[in-house]
């Protein structure tokens, strides 16, 4: 299905993202749910993704793409800010943006695809 999961010491599993939306940042696994979470219980956000994008010294990292509830005042910096209190500094992502919607298909699922296109070269040199 694609779906990974983790046990936890009494031998509970939960289910902490999909395959295809990890992200590898230097060598430590990045789950886009786990972040999405904190992202979307922050006051103000109706909802976000997290997707990664090549980056020449780690590889991968991690973009949120925020998307505000009506009539708040969000800010990209501060998200960041309120995530470093909740995560791991691995975890954070390296940019973050404000939308007015996020790309969904037909059936209404978000399109992480398009996203990664659209920010794939935002860490490339030149």
């Amino acid at each position: 299905t694609g779906d990974v999961g983790q046990q936890d010491a009494r031998g509970y599993v939960t289910i902490v993202g999909r395959s295809k939306d990890l992200i590898i940042s230097g060598g430590y696994n990045v789950y886009p749910a786990e972040i999405e979470g904190y992202l979307n219980d922050m006051p103000g956000v109706a909802e976000s993704a997290i997707v990664g994008v090549p980056h020449p010294d780690f590889g991968e990292v991690g973009v949120a793409v925020v998307i505000a509830k009506p009539g708040a005042g969000l800010s990209p910096d501060q998200l960041l800010a309120d995530l470093k209190a909740k995560l791991a500094n691995f975890k954070i992502p390296k940019r973050c943006f404000i939308e007015a919607e996020l790309p969904r298909n037909t059936m209404g699922k978000v399109q992480k695809n398009l996203l990664r296109d659209r920010y794939k070269t935002l860490f490339v040199p030149g």
